[in-house]
């Protein structure tokens, strides 16, 4: 081969990964085996380039590492869509609010939106019991501050799920209203009332509002800690996001369900004269939970937020759990504000939680900083604006102090929250700090029990997933083939739409470049480079075998690589996991492309995901139309037969083989090896030494999944088109069970439903994570007449 490149002597290293891989299991794929090598720090090879181009393109002239280059190049796109999105977003705000009237039916879909992008979609338990917690013969009481007793208490939230925290009661007549007062993540109740060091004296608002009469809630929040689970490191609200965003559920959602829970405890005391004023004020993760609990329920009458408001754009390098699926499609913090009016909304800029979560450990690093006082008054006059095109008065309440970095819970704040439960209340001085009467048992393991319940929780949901995913699809009508075809396009678009994230740019010109990179006896081998979208491309090798007859038009087997591979590796060297897999099918005769998908760079390639989940969007909304414009391209070249254009991936490239083929229809035929399985069980199980929780595949996760699209769902989008799995039974990538069970769906429907007898097949090997190439090159000569 005329290509050199730099080697890496690792080859011992390399066999003790794959020996422990063998043993144990390798859960994260392609990231177990090869990805394995790429963790060793292996240089781009470098590539001779042999003279020539392939007639009909430009010279490729551009020197270094391509795939870094797209990985860049992506980066810089997805920031310039993300202020096109905002852009959009208010855009569409402002024509509802420019009529000059409240748009009342448009705000109600926003709130349902917001519910389901937060995962507050399941309905509570009707009459929510809040329970004192007390050992047996000792006094009720936990602590007693001046004017005030302090509960250690329990709230149902749903059958199996309750709040937890401390209730501050004044002991006289107050001002007969039940505050909710969220602390920030990493501060407990005891903290922000007064009983625990960790918040300053004038910044512990819980206890200065029981003071000022007000019955106070304080839930315990899940912390950021950080803990040993398996074989990563991850901070508690990270483990319990990863699951629950597969399952359409979020961390977020469930402390907002928690928040709403105590509010329908409060909303059931007293009779209807006499029902007590609700309202909520937090800080940090608390000021967000706030914002969120009343832009949804409307029984709360304000709002305080403080150390969180400002422009959400940057939520891609916060705490993953922030996380929110096309959050910034719909709402920034002006716009959720606007679900709460006319009640009021006070924001404080203060310090914020300055928080760090680490590059290394296996979960997402992230970072929390205080928001600038002019992002801050920026967003504030963002709803100001809004609410003057509906000539409405503003809602909005900005406290500042300096240059909005000073203590949060400041006098001034809570003065002004107090003024909207009651125009006559007053913020009361200072007073003694409470006392404790008797120890909290509870309070030692309170945290892990509300992190057990959750987790329960939301594995009872992965359990009933699949009856769920059986009602999504149950208006897809296999009566016939003709009413499968057609019935079958809502899904595809949903999936596009909601689940992958659709693009809307047309894609460039093509505006394909070459160069010649092999001379081989059977085929020769071109660096190909494509534009998708202003300053995306796609860039893959073209193997063009040198048999081909004049008019005569081929089939083409696009071979994908895995997690952190290239092409070459698909084509040189032997790789363990590729076995030359596409130079193979290019010496029997096949035009083969094997293109540079951006998984690649390990944190640089996440990020891509993290920018784009907030836009509702994914990585595979970038492989798509990159895939898109591969075909399109490949089916202008005189010898290949655009109607004989199969897809071929291995690993992540099987993730790939499951998501674009149900998107491009120019691919005739897919071919998932190394990936097929259980593909919910395996992303949201904290049971499973199988699962994507416990790996450092941050990224891998998505929203909702479990309740719409599995594996068998996603080959449903390729048929009638022939589909296969190859599957070695020493894969580390699930039992063979799951992968039994799971194409077990995908059998059925192509056979019993649609009569189908020849389109779909599975291959079992005596073999590890790789490609075998001989029951699938079988299938790809069959079904491609070559």
């Amino acid at each position: 081969m005329r290509c050199r490149r730099i080697e890496l002597k690792c080859a011992l290293r390399a066999g003790k990964v794959a020996f422990v891989s063998a043993i144990f299991g390798s859960f994260v794929m392609l990231g177990s085996v090869v990805g394995a090598r790429f963790a060793l720090a292996e240089p781009a090879r470098e590539t001779e380039t042999v003279a020539g181009s392939l007639p009909g393109t430009a010279a490729l002239t551009v020197e270094g590492d391509l795939a870094s280059q797209m990985i860049d190049a992506i980066d810089q796109f997805l920031d310039r869509e993300t202020a096109r999105t905002v852009a959009h977003r208010n855009q569409v705000w402002k024509e509802q609010f420019k009529s000059g009237q409240w748009p009342e039916e448009w705000i109600a879909s926003r709130k349902t939106r917001l519910a389901k992008i937060l995962g507050v979609t399941d309905p509570r338990v009707a009459s929510p019991r809040l329970s004192i917690l007390a050992p047996p013969g000792q006094d009720p009481v936990l602590a007693s501050g001046p004017t005030y007793d302090v509960f250690a208490v329990r709230w149902d939230v749903f059958s199996d799920v309750t709040g937890e925290g401390l209730l501050l009661v004044p002991r006289s007549n107050g001002l007969h209203a039940a505050v909710i007062a969220i602390p920030d993540a990493d501060v407990s109740p005891e903290a922000l009332a007064g009983l625990s060091p960790g918040v300053a004296s004038e910044s512990q608002f819980a206890r200065r509002l029981a003071e000022s009469g007000c019955t106070v809630l304080i839930p315990q929040l899940i912390p950021r800690e950080i803990a040993k689970r398996r074989n990563v490191s991850l901070t508690h609200r990270e483990y319990l996001y990863r699951p629950a965003y597969e399952l359409g559920r979020h961390i977020i959602g469930y402390e907002v369900q928690k928040i709403l829970a105590a509010v329908d405890y409060f909303s059931a005391q007293g009779d209807p004269a006499g029902k007590p004023t609700i309202a909520v004020i937090g800080w940090g993760e608390g000021g967000m939970l706030a914002l969120y609990a009343a832009a949804l329920d409307d029984r709360i009458a304000t709002a305080a937020v403080s150390g969180f408001f400002g422009p959400r754009e940057g939520t891609w390098s916060e705490p993953v759990d922030r996380n929110i699926f096309s959050l910034l499609k719909d709402f920034g913090c002006a716009e959720i504000s606007l679900l709460v009016h006319p009640r009021p909304v006070i924001v404080e800029a203060a310090r914020g939680p300055e928080v760090t979560i680490p590059k290394g450990l296996g979960g997402a690093p992230g970072n929390l900083f205080t928001p600038q006082l002019e992002a801050v008054q920026s967003e504030a006059a963002r709803a100001n604006e809004l609410l003057s095109l509906a000539r409405l008065p503003s809602h909005l309440t900005l406290i500042t102090s300096g240059d909005g970095r000073g203590p949060y819970g400041s006098e001034t704040f809570l003065k002004a929250f107090l003024q909207t439960l009651d125009p006559k209340s007053e913020l009361n001085a200072v007073a003694q700090e409470p006392q404790w009467r008797r120890e909290n048992p509870w309070q030692s393991d309170r945290v892990g029990r509300q992190i057990d319940e959750l987790d329960r929780h939301i594995q009872t949901f992965l359990e009933q997933s699949s009856d769920v995913r059986r009602q999504f699809w149950s208006r897809l009508d296999t009566s016939s083939l003709a009413k499968f075809m057609e019935t079958v396009e809502w899904y595809r678009k949903y999936f596009y739409e909601e689940v992958i994230g659709r693009i809307d740019l047309p894609l460039s010109a093509p505006n394909p470049r070459s160069r010649r990179v092999y001379d081989e006896q059977k085929w020769t081998g071109y660096e190909v480079v494509l534009d998708v979208f202003d300053g995306v491309f796609a860039y893959g090798i073209l193997l063009v075998p040198k048999d081909i007859r004049p008019g005569e038009r081929r089939p083409v087997v696009v071979c994908q690589h895995g997690l952190e591979g290239r092409p070459q590796d698909t084509i040189e060297g032997d790789h363990r996991a590729y076995h030359n897999f596409a130079a193979r099918l290019a010496e029997q005769g096949f035009v083969v492309f094997a293109p540079q998908n951006p998984y690649i760079f390990g944190d640089r390639f996440r990020t891509l995901q993290r920018k784009a989940n907030p836009l509702g969007k994914t990585l595979f909304s970038i492989i798509v139309p990159q895939h898109q414009q591969i075909v399109n391209w490949l089916s202008t070249l005189e010898f290949v037969d655009p109607a004989r254009i199969a897809f071929y991936g291995l690993s992540y490239g099987g993730k790939t083989a499951m998501r674009v083929p149900p998107l491009v229809p120019q691919y005739c035929l897919s071919i998932c090896s190394a990936d097929f399985n259980d593909w919910v069980w395996k992303n949201a199980s904290t049971r499973s030494q199988y699962s994507y929780v416990f790996t450092g595949e941050y990224e891998i996760f998505e929203f909702d999944l479990g309740e719409t699209f599995n594996y068998a769902e996603m080959a449903t989008l390729i048929a009638p088109r022939p589909f296969m799995v190859e599957r070695g039974h020493f894969d580390g990538v699930a039992p063979d069970e799951r992968v039994a069970y799971e194409y077990a769906k995908v059998r059925f429907l192509y056979e019993a439903l649609l009569g189908l007898t020849d389109k779909t097949e599975i291959e079992w090997f005596v073999g590890p994570h790789t490609i075998h190439g001989v029951g699938t090159f079988k299938f790809l000569h069959r079904h491609l007449g070559f």
